[in-house]
């Protein structure tokens, strides 16, 4: 004889809902589902057929650009050799890249060095560090030289401040911007906040090459002890 439970339905109805909710939803969970395989799928493809490809171009592309500059053949570094791109093309080309982005520093730098500041600045502003403290400290202090040969000095000063300050553990680097900033105010006639940056040189990198002569120059604005 058959036991009737009275309490089956109950226990079933748990499936019941979940079917219940698939067949309204069904549609739209596998639209979502899709997307998401493809989406996922579309990163892969795009990173290992085209953005590593893509990046190792610009690898290969920037490398003779950069013997350019090492060598000081600015224009070559630049605009290439009719054979080997400089960094202007690979930036056009190949700019989302890590060796695109790293050549918008190398134009930048390679424009300051030939004069064009304005060119420079535009460069160097878009060149983006990565997080790197130290790399962003010598793109402030970059800056500050574009800035500062274009007489913009209270720019300058700016971008000199922040070099100093960004990546402090390399001593030389930031003693040397720190030194800039000061004798631009200095230069400026603003006597009091150049006091106040050398005093800061002279107390905090006593042991670089900036900050032992920081005394001489304090004392040149009259505020030896």
């Amino acid at each position: 004889m058959s036991v009737t439970h009275k309490h089956e339905p109950a226990k079933k109805e748990p499936l019941v809902k979940a079917q219940d909710f698939w067949g309204k939803n069904n549609k739209s969970i596998i639209i979502i589902l899709s997307a998401v395989i493809l989406l996922t799928g579309g990163y892969f493809i795009y990173k290992y057929w085209f953005k590593i490809p893509e990046n190792e171009k610009a690898v290969d592309a920037i490398a003779k650009a950069q013997q350019y500059f090492t060598s000081d053949s600015l224009q070559l570094a630049l605009n290439g050799d009719g054979k080997n791109p400089g960094f202007l093309k690979v930036i056009s080309k190949y700019g989302s890249t890590p060796s695109g982005n790293l050549a918008k520093l190398y134009a930048g730098e390679t424009y300051l060095h030939l004069g064009d500041y304005n060119n420079a600045i535009k460069y160097l502003k878009d060149f983006n560090p990565n997080g790197s403290l130290q790399t962003q400290a010598l793109v402030y202090g970059l800056l500050g030289d574009a800035y500062s040969e274009l007489k913009k000095n209270e720019e300058a000063v700016e971008q000199y401040k922040k070099a100093s300050t960004t990546f402090e553990k390399n001593q030389a680097m930031s003693s040397e911007y720190l030194f800039r900033a000061a004798s631009l105010y200095e230069l400026m006639g603003k006597n009091k906040e150049a006091i106040e940056l050398f005093q800061q040189l002279k107390d905090k990198y006593p042991r670089t090459e900036r900050g032992f002569t920081a005394e001489k120059y304090l004392g040149k604005l009259g505020a030896t002890e």
